[in-house]
């Protein structure tokens, strides 16, 4: 069996192109326990995802979390799921299809764009094998993750660079890093929640609820519990909220180990039983509206809220598919893609290239 994957067929004077590889988290393909048992072990087999040692976690996650997870996982992908599918997927769709019209506008076919899942389906394998067939020599990888986590983002890199092994020609790569602190990103949030109050009125308090990770990674070093804080102060001086009127905190808590603090659930119910009428939750670690945010948060937050006293409770939803959002990506892609833009060969000189090529004996 031959090592490397087999490379498009190739003809001298054929026309080079930049791909940009969009990725997000990843889902399921459909609201049910056999689908979520799929994905919920690739998710959770990630050693970026769970650092506890391979033999051991192994026994955990085959012996008692996939054999008993995925109903109830499925049932709560159920009541967020759409007509049209995943919400995440969907979301990450119309982004793809709004960027390959302006990239067409300004490029031509010099730029070509794709997206992948993490986890799930379409692989970043696969995304990059179909970038490779359109000739993407070079390759620009947005994970779409504002902040950096080695559990996010860092596993997109790990992914993209499993799938290059496998490939005998590998394309020259940039990757993004992260865009917590990028000025036009925190615009965009900042202006879906003035647009949400402009319709709906303004909170006592406004919650920015990031997903959490163990704190032992940000004892080990890892940037995201930073970021998090740094993007949640932006937002706030964009909006013009005091420090008492903003609270940054960490959701999605799994197993018993201490996680980033303060937890959002605990914390929803201290201000409802303080006194706190009306609470907005807004997820700035979140561009596309997923499981997390619709379910756990508009859902599950908005009860405990309630039900501890709350009065009134909003969900801001994500930035998904916003024109200012899809501006930042365009901006984004602009500013990593402009120097390769500039020697991109033209017509005439690959017509030339192919003619030289042919006239010392190139079979194609």
């Amino acid at each position: 069996m031959p090592r490397y994957l087999p490379e498009p067929a190739f003809s001298h004077g054929d026309r080079p192109r930049i791909g940009v590889l969009l990725v997000n988290l990843g889902t399921p393909d459909a609201p049910t326990a056999p689908a979520l048992r799929r994905y919920l072990a690739e998710f959770l087999w990630d050693p970026r995802v769970v650092e506890i040692p391979r033999a051991i976690w192994w026994f955990i996650l085959n012996g008692i979390i996939l054999p008993l997870r995925p109903r109830a996982s499925a049932a709560k992908y159920a009541s967020v799921w759409t007509p049209e599918g995943s919400p995440l997927r969907v979301y990450t769709e119309r982004i793809v299809a709004a960027l390959k019209g302006r990239l067409e506008a300004l490029f031509g076919d010099t730029v070509v764009i794709d997206y992948a899942m993490r986890y799930g389906r379409p692989t970043v394998a696969d995304a990059i094998a179909a970038l490779r067939v359109l000739h993407c020599d070079r390759l620009l990888v947005i994970p779409l993750y504002p902040q950096f986590a080695g559990s996010t983002t860092a596993s997109v890199f790990d992914a993209v660079f499993d799938a290059l092994k496998q490939r005998r020609v590998v394309p020259e790569l940039r990757m993004v890093r992260n865009f917590h602190d990028r000025p036009d990103y925190i615009a965009a949030v900042a202006a879906s929640i003035r647009a949400y109050w402009d319709q709906h009125g303004e909170p006592d308090k406004l919650v920015m609820s990031f997903h959490g990770v163990p704190r032992r990674s940000l004892d080990l070093g890892d940037m995201y519990h930073c970021e998090c804080h740094k993007t949640g102060r932006l937002v706030a001086q964009a909006l013009g909220l005091p420090r008492e009127r903003w609270q940054v905190c960490f959701q999605s808590r799994f197993g018993k180990a201490e996680w980033l603090k303060p937890y959002t659930a605990p914390t929803l119910v201290d201000m409802a039983e303080s006194g706190v009428g009306r609470v907005d939750v807004v997820c700035p670690g979140f561009v596309s509206d997923c499981l997390e945010t619709l379910e756990e948060m508009a859902m599950e937050a908005r009860e405990e809220f309630l039900t501890h006293g709350g009065r009134e409770f909003h969900y801001i939803p994500c930035l998904n598919d916003r024109e200012d959002w899809v501006d930042v990506l365009g901006h984004i892609i602009d500013e990593q893609t402009a120097d390769w833009r500039a020697t991109q060969p033209g017509a005439e000189q690959l017509a030339i290239s192919r003619a030289q090529a042919l006239a010392i004996g190139a079979q194609q």
